[in-house]
């Protein structure tokens, strides 16, 4: 039987009308061959723009539509250059599954018989020639091979990828029969071959896992190849092919038709193949109707929901398919896996963690924590089953917890990395929600800055992960432990989330059956745990006010303040790579030191003095008139503190800033203190590329800048081009935030851009335009954004921009209070500096000096 086109035609589309060679084989290629592929690519067109007037086809009618179109052409073009008996086009691939996104590649193959091997194999060919010339010259993205079904089967055994896209053949033109051969043929190895590249299957899977992360929980899902993502969508099908499991149930469905829709449309915007939905792309697709979502809140919500849907039923099915495999010589003759005991209640059965016949399930509160804490200690899974009959007998537990419960709670915390698993499990089928019903508000929240990598109800578990692993450093293990789980329960609403946190922690707290003090210090945890991060970069730690601020805070408990300083490490290393830094270690661990010097009655710690070689340098430059440059590395090999010793003068902080950034320095922090009319400017910095400059040329271009010689903003400008395809492309909008501390009467501002060569010499430079001076600054790299902070203080004004205000904590003297109209026109100065695309001549204005 020969099949021909005979689905509809596509809008500009028009069959092939190709003259024939005397062989009856058409020409390879020509004008006409390319003008027919550009057909296909100019009726493509017309249904991702559709002209004015016409109805724009929403996602799934597009890849339906699409599909037809490559049919059609495909078909048309197969017939007229001969492909029929013992020749048969198929689609694999997107267009095999008939899922075809508007940029996929196209996969072909070209089946024949294999008959007439000489003179067929000539033919054979140039009908392949035929096929695939035109699709290369218009631009189309092909994946092609000509093979037999016997050739087809041997690549397949030995490719795993061939395998599975040979699972999803589908006829477009030529011999039917050949076809289906092909299709049976391919399925019938794939289901006997199973049992021996089982293992393959597993490792490829994980492997994609480990390089493209999680769909559900990540902020820029890679909607393909993520875990929980259309690749294992394709995975189940598999499986079931080869009759291990049943098909993809409902929810599976739903939800790979919701994947679907979103890279149909990531295509259709972008022009060009995506798979990998960032943050900004969240933002245009949330005004898609068609996708049924509100927001862009909305639209991550649904798909972490969707995802954690495929990847639920990806574990069960993998372990379902393990224990389906045949099996052969002494293992056919293997008894039933035993039942071994693991706790009370519960036992290990095929790999899995169950519950024992004899346990009451109806009758143990503790039961399902019980099992939980024994499956994340174990690493073994818990078995669908078992979780199917707690969600429907588990009794609910009564407040107060009793003390059993609370015990196997912690040890479900506190067991590690094999804690996530659990946990997600629990909450697949509704059981972590009945104890701790709070958690519907964080469950697939979607973080609100860039700096998060995962959604909050992950970020939370990930945070008590790496709480587990600082246990021995606190008093209270067990309250860290807590702490992390809920620190950002308050998420998904309105009000500030540490203080809605707080007071969800006391219910929390009661109704785990804690004692009163431990509920307070409990909520005081999840109140205060920004406290300690927030100080450290928007306060000056050597400011005994400020030290004497977070004292008081915590009513002076050294208690509380260890176990904020561990969840303050925590939450950083649970936020994303890169969060947590030596440098940001040493910052909060200075700020805590003090404290618990205070804490214990001791006298509030000043400023540290001057070191003994910043003063050496300092009267060396007070001596010479000219600039030094001294590096401390100390035992840190990344990051190292470069001390810019020079005459003090306006100016000195941006083009200090500016020549490291020339070097490739990236700065952490600066702090800036003035002695004998001579700036010692200390910096806290790390290359960005390769090693450190030496000392010697950081001075000889400092000297030079400061004499005017050379030409920092054109020579900035220069290397920020040069490297930009280093940096990332991405950028959000930029934010300016202002703090005011009561007690020091400090102004900090903080700036919050993406990263980029040179920046802190921009805003520096915008700042010293302004009038103001820096006292101190700050700088956080996370990631592509930064989180700058700076201290300002600016001389008193007679046209009133300023006035002097005392104040009453334990610093001495004044500070400067910029009022609102003066604080605008900085603001709009270091917005204009930290835009993207802007030279750094026109971001910072006049050169000062």
């Amino acid at each position: 039987m020969v099949v021909a086109g005979s689905g509809p035609g596509a809008p500009g589309m028009s069959g092939p009308d190709d003259p024939l060679d005397v062989g009856g084989v058409p020409k390879v290629s020509g004008e006409s061959d390319e003008g027919a592929a550009v057909d296909l690519v100019r009726a493509r067109t017309a249904l991702l723009t559709p002209p004015p007037g016409a109805r724009r086809l929403g996602p799934a009618a597009l890849r339906e539509a699409l599909v037809e179109l490559h049919d059609f052409w495909l078909a048309t073009r197969a017939t007229a250059v001969g492909v029929g008996d013992g020749t048969a086009l198929v689609a694999v691939g997107a267009l095999g599954r008939r899922e075809l996104a508007p940029w996929s590649d196209l996969d072909l193959v070209l089946v024949h018989d294999g008959t007439g091997r000489a003179r067929g194999a000539d033919k054979v060919a140039r009908l392949a020639d035929a096929l695939w010339y035109p699709l290369w010259d218009a631009g189309i993205g092909l994946d092609h091979s000509v093979r037999t079904v016997g050739e087809a089967v041997a690549v397949a055994t030995e490719d795993l990828r061939v395998a599975l896209g040979l699972l999803e053949v589908r006829l477009i033109a030529g011999d039917a029969e050949l076809a289906s051969r092909l299709s049976s043929s391919a399925r019938q190895a794939w289901r006997a071959g199973m049992r021996g590249r089982f293992d393959e299957l597993v490792e490829t899977t994980q492997g994609r896992w480990q390089r493209s992360g999680e769909v559900a929980h990540r902020i820029e899902p890679d909607l393909k190849n993520g875990r929980g993502g259309l690749r294992d969508v394709q995975l189940l099908d598999a499986l079931a092919a080869a009759q291990l499991v049943d098909r993809p149930a409902v929810d599976v469905r739903s939800a790979r038709g919701l994947m679907l829709d979103l890279r149909t449309e990531l295509h259709r915007r972008a022009g060009r193949a995506r798979d990998v939905l960032q943050a900004e792309d969240a933002h245009e697709l949330a005004g898609v109707p068609d996708l049924g979502v509100t927001d862009r809140y909305d639209l991550a919500r649904s798909l972490s929901g969707a995802a954690r849907t495929v990847v639920y039923a990806t574990d069960v099915a993998l372990r379902s398919a393990r224990a389906a495999l045949p099996k052969r010589g002494l293992a056919a003759l293997r008894r039933t896996p035993a039942r071994r005991p693991l706790d009370d209640g519960v036992v290990e059965h095929a790999g899995e963690v169950a519950l024992a016949r004899e346990a009451q399930v109806s009758r143990d509160p503790a039961l399902v924590l019980r099992l939980a804490a024994v499956a994340a200690r174990t690493g073994l899974p818990i078995a669908s089953g078992t979780l199917r009959r707690l969600a429907d007998a588990a009794p609910e537990l009564r407040e107060p917890w009793p003390r059993a419960a609370r015990t196997e709670l912690l040890a479900l915390l506190g067991a590690g990395g094999g804690m996530v698993d659990v946990i997600e499990a629990l909450d697949r089928t509704g059981l972590w929600g009945r104890l701790f019903p709070e958690w519907g508000a964080v469950r697939d929240l979607p973080p609100r800055d860039r700096q998060h990598v995962w959604t909050v109800d992950r970020h939370l578990v990930e945070v008590t992960r790496r709480a587990g692993e600082l246990t021995t450093r606190v008093s209270r293990p067990d309250l860290l432990l807590l702490g992390a789980l809920i620190h950002d329960i308050g998420k998904g609403r309105d009000e500030d989330h540490s203080v809605v946190g707080a007071e969800l922690a006391r219910h929390i707290g009661r109704r785990l059956g804690l004692w009163p003090t431990d509920v307070d210090t409990l909520a005081a945890m999840v109140r205060h745990h920004l406290l300690l991060p927030h100080t450290a970069q928007r306060r000056d730690p050597e400011d005994p006010a400020t030290v004497q601020r977070v004292v008081d805070t915590l009513d002076g408990d050294p208690v509380l303040l260890e176990l904020l300083h561990a969840l303050a490490e925590a939450d950083a290393l649970g936020t994303g790579p890169g969060v947590w830094t030596p440098w940001r270690a040493t910052l909060m661990g200075d700020l805590v030191r003090r404290c618990r010097v205070v804490m214990a009655g001791e006298p509030v710690p000043g400023p540290e003095p001057l070191s003994d070689d910043r003063l050496t340098l300092a009267r060396a430059v007070a001596s010479s008139g000219r600039a030094e440059v001294s590096i401390d590395a100390g035992d840190e090999l990344t990051t190292v503190t470069m001390t810019v010793a020079a005459p003090d003068r306006p100016g000195l902080l941006s083009r200090a800033a500016g020549v490291l950034a020339l070097h490739s320095l990236q700065v952490h922090a600066a702090v800036l203190v003035e002695h004998d009319g001579v700036a010692v400017d200390s910096f806290t910095v790390s290359p960005r590329f390769g090693r450190l400059p030496e000392a010697s040329l950081l001075r000889e271009d400092l000297v030079r800048v400061l004499q005017g010689s050379l030409d920092l903003p054109a020579r900035l400008a220069a290397k920020e081009r040069d490297y930009s395809s280093r940096m990332s492309t991405t950028s959000s909008a930029s934010r300016v935030l202002w703090f005011d501390d009561e007690a020091t009467g400090a102004v900090v501002l903080e700036l919050r851009t993406a990263d980029r060569i040179g920046l802190l010499y921009r805003v520096a430079a915008a700042l010293e335009n302004q009038g103001v001076d820096v006292r101190w600054a700050r700088v956080s790299t996370l990631g592509s954004s930064v989180v700058d902070a700076f201290c300002l203080e600016a001389s008193p004004d007679p046209d009133g921009d300023v006035v002097e205000v005392p104040h009453d904590g334990p610093g001495t003297g004044t500070t400067v209070a910029l009022d609102p109209t003066r604080r605008r026109g900085i603001e709009a100065a270091v917005m204009a500096a930290a835009a993207p695309g802007q030279g750094a001549d026109e971001e910072t204005g006049t050169r000062t000096g």
